[in-house]
């Protein structure tokens, strides 16, 4: 498979993934996803929305524009609803953006400032990857949360993904 090939599945994966885990939260009552937690962000809520509020960093970046924010761990939480609309809304645009990509395009680097201060650079290929992988990574923190909680777990493993959505 070719590199942007693979960006664009491993978008629809990622969208299918999180599909899957707001679906299974939908069910739990708002109290306990606000509930503080062990864990850098506070609360399983806050965990999803420092994805989501991250998803709309790298998509700034990625479009050359300002994303406006100051902090990982925005003040700012949108209910539990807000976010999953929001997180479908971007999972769709990387989707979209990943299905634009040409080989020449992923490799183009853009250049952009850290939330810290500090100046970077990636092509748009590594951002993509970037993107998802930090998706998977926060993930494992809310299915962790989510145990605690009694909440029904998806499977949300590559294989599985390939097997009913590839």
């Amino acid at each position: 498979m070719h590199p942007v090939q693979d960006l664009q599945m491993l978008t629809r994966y990622r969208a299918w993934a999180d599909r899957l885990i707001f679906q299974a939260l939908a069910g739990v009552p708002e109290p306990d996803l606000v509930r503080s937690q062990p864990i850098v962000f506070g609360s399983l809520l806050r965990t999803l929305n420092h994805v989501n509020a991250m998803d709309q960093v790298w998509k700034a970046h990625l479009e050359g524009v300002p994303h406006g924010f100051t902090s990982r761990n925005p003040e700012d939480c949108p209910d539990f609803e807000s976010l999953r609309e929001n997180q479908v809304r971007l999972n769709d645009w990387y989707i979209r953006f990943a299905g634009t990509l040409d080989q020449a395009a992923g490799d183009e680097t853009i250049r952009f400032t850290f939330i810290g201060g500090r100046e970077g650079a990636m092509c748009r290929r590594d951002i993509l990857l970037h993107v998802i992988n930090h998706a998977t990574y926060h993930r494992g923190h809310v299915v962790m949360m989510m145990y605690g909680l009694s909440a029904p777990v998806p499977t949300t493993d590559l294989p599985v993904f390939l097997r009913d959505e590839g």
